[in-house]
């Protein structure tokens, strides 16, 4: 069994037992007839804390100075050491355990410092991966100016190498970094994507929120939700061999023309898998709505779509602009459908019909080349995702806007 299974079910082991012990501790016959100031599950958690915790602390030092380099502690000296401290934490806790013990103050603050650590855990990471991609953008943009990589409309990284090799001055063209290409074809993919989603998904949501009869919608909604779970790379076959082909025969058949890999066919499927997302919360949004206002809006003689469209919607609405903002961030950053179906070409066009591409999709393409780590090429994936940091920032800044005003217009 390797070592960290070991340590994980001796942990448990020792916190179940501690747990019995703690509420076994409660029927001491010193304390018979002495009133205990909180339930016996309270000294057994008191108890069990006192036995895991220790141990926890122990584990986690050895790993961070694991990870740290600056000592591996052998499984030998590591299991024991746990051992021993929860041993020592069991034997505190029985100790203290009295009538007069605070146990369940003392359970509920230690959980409490337990979602403090996380959330500051979420925090500390959310700020690591800022403070990675900009440290790294900052340095692509010492090489390249900044305004230039956000206004430039060519995308062409592919003499970038020979910067890096010092042959900056052999006759080649200059690599350009102009990412407008780029975020143009990522907001056209959206965009698409979007108009098929959200529609969809919202009517949907009011369909089986509002009008699905309880059978139907315990059918419906799992069906409607097994989208969501179609990995990627099949929805990307499907962009590319299905649609795809469907969409330049149509187009000829219309008088245009349309590349095998164009911008409409991932936009299309990716708005199909991003329907549930959209519908699924909706419909949680609407069907959390009071029925009181649906009641009311009734006894003032509104009907059904009316009071839905008046009173529902309305009152749903920052629900609503949450679910859309999620289906907008899961459309900007899919990578697959767009590689499969739409290709790597930085086109910089209003045609849906011609093949672009997104800006994530170019930051694996630098990633997983063969360039130096520190050349413009693979740097430029960093100041990518700079830059769509900036527009997920806006974004949430907008919705927060438009949440806040309704919030307070429903209140």
């Amino acid at each position: 069994m390797p070592p960290a299974v070991t340590a994980l079910t001796g942990m448990l082991l020792m916190g179940v037992i501690a747990f019995a012990i703690g509420r076994r501790r409660c029927a001491h016959p010193r304390f018979e007839g002495r009133p205990f100031h909180s339930t016996q599950a309270y000294y057994g958690w008191y108890a069990a804390l006192w036995t895991v915790l220790p141990a926890v602390g122990i584990y986690f030092t050895a790993y961070i100075l694991f990870l740290c380099r600056v000592y591996a502690v052998s499984a030998a000296t590591l299991i024991p050491a746990a051992t021993a401290a929860s041993a020592l934490g069991l034997f505190r806790a029985y100790v203290g355990i009295r009538p007069e013990l605070r146990a369940r103050n003392a359970v509920e603050q230690t959980i409490m410092a337990g979602l403090l650590i996380a959330s500051f855990v979420s925090i500390l990471t959310t700020l690591g991966i800022v403070v990675s991609v900009v440290f790294e953008a900052m340095t692509f943009f010492k090489q390249v100016p900044f305004f230039e990589f956000l206004t430039g409309t060519k995308w062409n990284p592919d003499t970038a190498f020979l910067i890096g090799a010092g042959r900056e001055g052999e006759q080649a063209l200059k690599p350009q970094f102009g990412s407008v290409p780029l975020f143009a074809g990522t907001f056209m993919i959206t965009l698409i994507a979007m108009c098929v989603s959200i529609p969809i998904g919202l009517f949907s949501a009011i369909f089986m929120s509002e009008y699905a009869s309880p059978g139907l919608r315990r059918v419906a909604k799992p069906v409607l939700e097994i989208l969501a779970g179609i990995p990627t790379v099949v929805y990307g076959f499907f962009a590319a061999i299905t649609v795809s082909p469907l969409i330049v025969a149509w187009a000829e058949k219309l008088g245009f023309q349309a590349d095998s890999t164009n911008a409409l066919s991932p936009g299309l499927v990716m708005g199909i898998m991003i329907i549930p997302f959209v519908s699924s919360l909706s419909d949680d949004v609407i069907t959390a709505v009071p029925n009181s206002m649906r009641e009311g809006a009734f006894a003032l003689g509104a009907t059904k779509s009316e009071t839905i469209k008046k009173v529902l919607l309305p009152a749903a609405l920052p629900g609503i602009v949450s679910a859309f903002l999620l289906a907008v961030s899961r459309a900007v950053g899919e990578t697959m459908i767009v590689v499969m179906a739409a290709g790597l070409r930085a086109n910089l066009t209003a045609n849906p019909l011609e093949g672009m591409t997104t800006v994530t999709v170019r930051i694996v393409d630098a990633l997983t080349g063969d360039q130096a780590f520190d050349s413009l090429e693979t740097l430029s994936a960093f100041a990518l995702g700079f830059v769509l940091l900036l527009v997920t920032l806006v974004l949430n800044i907008i919705s927060a806007v438009v949440i806040r005003k309704f919030h307070e217009k429903y209140e």
